[in-house]
This record gives C-alpha cells, structure tokens and sequence, in this order.
C-alpha cells in the first residue's frame, strides 16, 4: 500500500518556505502506508525533475525552488522490486510523443507481464509492476484523455494513477484505490493525498492558513485533469476490468465485485479503503476478499492481516 501526495498552487500565493512545509508535511504523514522510499516530481525551466531515494519520507531533505507550482509526490511500500535499486521507486519518467511526464502509482497490477507481452513492450530495466502503465502512455504517444483511457482500461488489479506532464498538468486516473482532492480557491491551491484521513493530518501539521476548502470529487472510472491555471477537465474510462477479476480459491474460480459508490468527505474513509487495499495486496498472495472478510468477523484486526501477508 503507497501513498499519493501533492498540491497545484495555480494562484501562486504560497512562499517557497510555505511550499516546501505542505510537501514535508504531507509526505511524513503519507508514511503510514509506505517508507521503503520517497519520490517528488515537479518541472523547473520547462524540465521535468525527478528526486526520489530509498528513504522514509521524514528523512528526504526536499530542495525545490520557488517557481514550480505542482508538485507530485508517492511514498512506497515496495512490493515488486526493490527499493534500493532507485530506478525501481516512483515517480517514474516517460516521454510520449513530445510530452516529457511523471507518473506515480499506488496499488498492485497483475497483468503487467502479459501487457508487455500482448503490446511487445520493450524489455525495461525497472522491475516494478507500475511500470507498464509508463510504457502504455509511451507507446500509445499522446499525454491526455485517449492515452489514459486506453491505459487504464488495459490494467487489472487495483490502481489509482497520478500523471504530471511538463506544461505543469496534473491528471489523476481514478481506479479502486482511494484519493481525496481539497480545493483551497482563497489561495488557488489544490492539495491531494491518497486518504482523507492523510490529507487532514499533512494540512494540520503544516500549521497554515488556507482558508476554506472544498471538495473536488473523483470517482472510480473518472479521469481528472487540472491545469496550471486550475481549470479542471474530466473525462471517464470503462472499469469493469477492476471489478471482474477472478481470484483463485481453492479449486474454484469467484468472481468478485466492489460496490462502486463515491467517495464521500463525510464519510470516514481510513478504515474502509485500508480493507479495499487489503483485498488488492491480498489477490497477488492467494487471499480472496471473502478470506479476508471471513478473517474481520473473526475479530482479527486489518493490521494483523496486513502483517500475514507480508511476513507469514
């Protein structure tokens, strides 16, 4: 389980003192679902910049300059290649058509090997699942709403992508894993991270006043981009290869399904999409949702589930 983080201050209204204690901030807070390594990437001079180290968030001294405006960042739990081959950790780099990007993932893909196959994608050096996606949007050629229909509606697992190009988009692709967006227009500042519960605390701890937020709401099969000026676009991708997988059980095939519903701020969503995650992971291991829900009415905690998982 990862951690999306970032913030479009599209207004321009925060000081590079008052950027640089939002990404530390939320990115320490981010840690909870991952310190195997760290990552930020925003564009500088027309240049996309990718600072990333095998470190928990609270250790990365981040040195970003005063004109980048968005900046996207992922913190890791590694469970495909390792973290201390940096290469291996978020965001990644891509190049399609002319457009330089970044893209950040969290969740588990489970065809990665069978889409490179099936698209002859060239063999890469990065061993991690969340790699294919990259290599999707490259080969399709184009950074917008087609290449990432496309690309989304090839993956299968669970996923929820961040992409940011270098004319300072940033597109948010709205799988089965959780996001929550805050829109701040007093000071013309969007801020995002992977939970609400997350969000909350890295806007807390940073000690600053953003006035008055408002939600900016994604659902599962939505395609969000926001520009460098704030202006939001939306378009939407079929979903329904993340809800039709088929997970092994014993010698029987079950189809499973979520319940596709909105993510709502009421709602108090830190346990709920700590299980959805829990099912995710749980497929690459053998475990079927009905296993891990028969483990919660068994009284056995969601922390101690994760811990079979990834140690027994």
């Amino acid at each position: 389980m990862c951690c999306l983080y970032g913030f479009i201050d599209y207004g321009r209204k925060l000081t590079r003192k008052q950027r640089l204690r939002l990404l530390s901030t939320l990115s320490t807070a981010c840690e909870e679902r991952g310190t195997d390594a760290t990552g930020i990437a925003y564009n500088l001079d027309g240049k996309r910049v990718i600072y990333k180290r095998p470190l928990p968030a609270h250790l990365m001294w981040y040195r970003v300059p005063r004109s980048p405006s968005t900046v996207m960042g992922h913190t890791r739990m590694a469970t495909q290649g390792s973290e201390l081959v940096n290469i291996n950790n978020h965001p990644f780099p891509g190049m399609a058509g002319q457009t330089h990007f970044a893209l950040a993932h969290n969740g588990v893909l489970t065809n990665d090997k069978t889409l490179r196959q099936k698209f002859k994608l060239p063999i890469a050096k990065v061993e991690t699942d969340s790699y294919v996606a990259v290599q999707l949007l490259e080969q399709y050629g184009q950074v917008n709403f087609d290449s990432f229909r496309f690309m989304a509606e090839e993956l299968e697992g669970s996923f929820t992508i961040t992409v940011l190009t270098d004319r300072d988009e940033l597109y948010f692709v709205k799988g089965n894993n959780p996001l929550t967006i805050y829109h701040f227009p007093q000071k013309g500042l969007c801020v995002y991270a992977s939970t609400e519960e997350i969000l909350r605390k890295g806007l807390k701890n940073s000690r600053l006043n953003l006035g008055k937020w408002e939600p900016v709401r994604i659902y599962t099969g939505e395609i969000l981009k926001i520009d460098a000026s704030g202006k939001i676009s939306r378009s939407e991708f079929n979903d329904e290869k993340l809800y039709f997988t088929n997970y092994t059980h014993g010698f029987d095939w079950w189809p499973y399904r979520e319940p596709r519903r909105p993510y709502l701020l009421d709602d108090d969503p830190s346990e709920d999409s700590y299980i959805d995650d829990l099912k995710a992971v749980g497929s690459c291991f053998g475990i079927s949702p009905d296993e891990i829900d028969a483990l919660l009415s068994e009284g056995i905690s969601p922390e101690e589930i994760e811990e079979y998982l990834y140690c027994g």
